[in-house]
């Protein structure tokens, strides 16, 4: 059995035990949300989320008319996910099914027209195997002629060459239930399980005790996940650099289409 890395767990937990910042902090991210829900409705049929969140992409596919069933492993994102449903016109809601569970593991018995994983969800995969792991639920859960669509950051050499001792601060602002606070970020990379740490530090300006909440990234190199996919039965069909159009030297992010091969 591997040994727990509880650095990782909380690396991959914490950003999204506090649904109230995570809905102020991206809730004006929309070219994601247009990329997929234009995705669903060109493709046809049911959906799978693969980190529903507390819904930011979950919901506009909802509204749109497109049967989507979400997963993830946060039990506070879909609990909020569920309370914003209850706020939804009832054939929206007959339209979602959410189910608490990890991406490498959960079975639906269910095959859907798409599979999705965005914002990525995808660079919780930290180990090898739980790409491997994942890859293979995602074949379980397409349809013959599905696709799997996702989205990550590209690594930035700038960014993984800071130092964890040097903290990048940005200007004050307001924390959900807090009120106002300093904010900085350090970022740590391990250069042996190519995984980006960062550390988000909040210093309330009422005086409150800081806090720390802890990310952790794994960077994939675009011929690193090709690979990936290939050793695992896929194949990319299209890839998007930040959701505009085909990839150059400059692109942030990609976006992979990818059938099974």
């Amino acid at each position: 059995m591997r040994r727990r890395d509880r650095e990782l767990e909380a690396g991959s937990a914490a950003h999204y035990e506090d649904p109230a910042y995570y809905e102020a902090t991206y809730s004006r991210r929309a070219e994601d949300v247009a990329f997929y829900v234009d995705w669903a409705r060109r493709a046809g049929g049911s959906v799978l989320e693969l980190g529903c969140g507390n819904g930011r992409i979950t919901l506009p596919l909802a509204r749109a008319g497109v049967a989507v069933t979400g997963l993830d492993l946060s039990r506070p994102m879909l609990a909020d996910l569920r309370s914003r449903l209850r706020r939804e016109p009832e054939d929206v809601r007959r339209r979602v099914t959410l189910v608490h569970g990890d991406m490498r593991k959960k079975a639906l018995g269910t095959r859907f027209r798409s599979v999705f994983c965005p914002f990525n969800a995808f660079l919780h995969l930290y180990e090898r195997t739980d790409v491997e792991r994942a890859l293979a639920r995602v074949a379980e859960h397409l349809l013959p002629r599905g696709r799997f669509v996702f989205d990550v950051s590209i690594p930035e050499p700038e960014e993984l060459a800071r130092k964890p001792e040097k903290p990048h601060r940005v200007a004050p602002f307001n924390y959900p239930g807090v009120g106002k606070v300093r904010y900085a970020e350090r970022f740590d990379y391990d250069k042996l399980r190519q995984v980006l740490f960062v550390n988000m530090e909040f210093q309330p300006t009422s005086g409150a005790a800081p806090f720390v909440t802890p990310l952790a990234h794994r960077q994939f190199h675009p011929r690193e996940l090709e690979a990936l996919l290939h050793y695992n039965g896929f194949a990319i069909e299209t890839q998007i650099g930040d959701f505009s159009g085909p990839p150059t030297h400059e692109t942030s992010g990609l976006v992979l289409v990818c059938r099974k091969r």
